[in-house]
């Protein structure tokens, strides 16, 4: 036990000194050597991808379990946390933890703890639904998004007769979105977090905001390609003001499109991304998360590393999705990738099966799968498929 009051799983991986997990076998050098973002020093390339699994307590809190299962994977360099909610959301999950609350904030604390008492580094993923949320969810307020557009599909399972999404109601003033997110960033910083991600793919809110297929605003805030990356830009000058350091703040995009209804066309996709990417690396922000998406309903052709890695020049480069070691080695080293190497591979799912996955990849030991259907509901018992493997 220790002074969060959590029991410790005994590991012969969380256990090793420094000296033991250097004399391991080393067959991927590239994603084992330590990288510098800013003042925070990674200790390998190997990061844990943000993870939905709906093990928050009622109100988002996070829990005692939440604290260990993040601890049992502190063996990645950086550890970007579960999106997570930054005012009250409808989604189709409802043990999402959130930041925003003083009990939210005391049970992020438990978790950062003990993730920093194992030498790990983690990042508060900073989530909003927009669009995609329902109000049946969230006390009849009105699901939101940049303009009245509803998102084609979605399935929320926990409703009668199981409805799609609906229309949003128009945000009236963006910014008074960008202060929620600015009061999130805070919490986590209150929070014991080392950092903050803004998620601004995948169809939820900035992205809705990035892509005329989502925003059809005639204001500052739509219209132009540059209207219609502002509600990004300023929400992440806003993280690195609270803050006070730019290396502290990264952000996930998906140019690409495909989930929940996203993608522009290729063309309308590589002009705004090649100017918000410009702009984002003007902010010297600690790294630019890129993920391919899902083929699926509105998926361009764009291969984000390939159209914009050579755009980047301040920020670190993490790539996400279907990566394995022989694959992110090869990225790291530059090895087909237009404009350079990445600085840092985003594992997903590999990560709840395997805690110590980074050690897999290294030994040549066998991924183990994961229960899909322990994903997010356990019924009874929350630490099956959680803190189990």
């Amino acid at each position: 036990m220790n002074e969060t009051g959590i029991k410790r799983p005994v590991s012969r991986w969380m256990n090793m000194t420094n000296s033991t997990i250097e004399a391991m076998p080393t067959k991927y050098p590239t994603l084992a050597s330590p990288i510098q973002m800013g003042s925070l020093t990674l200790k390998n390339r190997a990061v844990m991808a943000s993870l939905t699994r709906n093990r928050a307590s009622p109100g988002g809190v996070p829990t005692d379990l939440m604290a260990l299962y993040y601890s049992q994977r502190c063996s990645a360099g950086l550890i970007l946390s579960e999106g997570t909610f930054i005012e009250e959301i409808g989604g189709v999950w409802l043990n999402v933890p959130g930041l925003y609350t003083p009990a939210q904030i005391k049970g992020w604390k438990k978790v950062t703890t003990a993730v920093h008492e194992n030498n790990g580094l983690i990042f508060a993923q900073l989530w909003h639904l927009g669009r995609v949320a329902h109000p049946h969810h969230q006390a009849g307020r009105p699901n939101v998004g940049p303009s009245a557009v509803k998102a084609e599909g979605g399935k929320f399972r926990l409703l009668a007769d199981s409805p799609g999404y609906v229309t949003p109601a128009p945000i009236e003033d963006p910014s008074e979105y960008v202060e929620i997110y600015r009061k999130a960033a805070r919490a986590a910083k209150e929070a014991g977090f080392d950092g903050v991600e803004l998620h601004a793919g995948t169809g939820y809110l900035p992205h809705q905001f990035i892509e005329a297929r989502s925003n059809k605003r005639t204001d500052s805030w739509g219209g132009s390609i540059e209207n219609r990356a502002r509600f990004v830009l300023e929400i992440i000058k806003a993280c690195v003001a609270e803050w006070a350091d730019s290396k502290r703040v990264g952000i996930k995009l998906t140019p690409a499109g495909g989930y929940n209804d996203m993608g522009d066309s290729d063309e309308d996709a590589r002009k705004q991304y090649t100017y918000l990417i410009q702009e984002l690396d003007k902010l010297d922000i600690g790294y630019m998360q890129f993920s391919q998406g899902f083929p699926t309903a509105g998926f361009n052709s764009l291969v984000p590393l390939d159209e914009f890695r050579p755009l980047v020049k301040n920020a670190l480069v993490f790539n996400n999705g279907g990566l394995t070691g022989d694959i992110a080695e090869d990225q790291l080293k530059g090895t087909g990738i237009v404009g350079g190497p990445i600085h840092a591979a985003v594992f997903g799912r590999d990560y709840i099966a395997n805690p110590n996955l980074l050690h897999v990849l290294q030994t040549g030991g066998e991924v183990k799968n994961a229960d899909p259907t322990l994903y997010y509901d356990t019924a009874e018992d929350l630490s099956l498929g959680y803190t189990d493997y």
